[in-house]
């Protein structure tokens, strides 16, 4: 596809509702709302309401495009499982991208670089969650850290990274120090920015989208990408008796 794709961009990996409309290349229509609970009575609505201020109908959309995480699970589901039936019901693709895709940008897509990106954790006992990337594609899982604590330990749990390797994101300062310090590697540029400045988190996934849609590379079916497994525990009490 070379023209500008139409692409409906929703996220509730975080305690947010947010979504986006990127039409002729540019995002005419945007919304997020704040909330810790409720996604999944806010998200549909916030979508029909964003095409009507834009004057666009469902038909219109060359793709939906969903935050696939890191992020809280339930929220995560929530958006997979919305992208994935509006995908299917109106016969168009449903791109998964994730939050350290949509921090690197467009651009990431076409990087021949490696780099380590890295995202503010939400977590208890975790400052980041960082991905090292291999040019345009994720290299090995995320991994959580705790940049302030002892430095040595830190640094044992990045020796995957190579040395001299840019740090993008969040704490890219101290990641960079711990990472290079007495490795010889001279002076790296890192660069500290957020999912604010890429214009919010639906922007920034609406945007990865579209490009990979324009290199004919939308991926598989949207899954989520959870950096732990769920916390929930299977019930221990004895499934209900079901009456013929």
């Amino acid at each position: 596809m070379t023209s500008e794709p139409t692409v409906l961009a929703f996220d509730t990996s975080a305690a947010h509702c947010a979504a986006a409309l990127l039409l002729g290349g540019q995002i005419v229509a945007e919304n997020r709302e704040e909330m810790g609970r409720g996604q999944a009575e806010r998200l549909m609505p916030m979508l029909g309401a964003l095409l009507d201020e834009a004057g666009a109908v469902w038909e219109e959309l060359d793709a939906v495009a969903v935050g696939i995480g890191p992020g809280n699970f339930t929220g995560i589901r929530i958006s997979v499982a919305a992208a994935r039936g509006l995908a299917l019901s109106l016969g168009i693709p449903a791109i998964g991208v994730s939050e350290f895709e949509a921090l690197r940008g467009p651009g990431g897509l076409h990087d021949s670089r490696p780099e380590l990106v890295s995202l503010r954790s939400s977590r208890r006992g975790a400052d980041v969650v960082v991905q090292m990337f291999d040019g345009a594609a994720p290299a090995g899982k995320p991994v959580e850290l705790a940049v302030y604590d002892d430095a040595e330990a830190l640094r044992a749990r990045l020796a995957h990274v190579p040395a001299g390797v840019p740090v993008v994101g969040a704490e890219a300062g101290a990641l960079n120090t711990v990472l290079n310090e007495d490795r010889d590697a001279g002076d790296v540029p890192f660069a500290a920015y957020c999912m604010a400045c890429m214009g919010g988190p639906a922007a920034a996934i609406a945007r990865v989208a579209a490009e990979k849609l324009r290199m004919g590379q939308p991926g598989p079916r949207p899954a989520p990408l959870y950096i732990r497994p769920a916390d929930a525990a299977p019930s221990k009490e004895p499934p209900p008796v079901i009456l013929p």
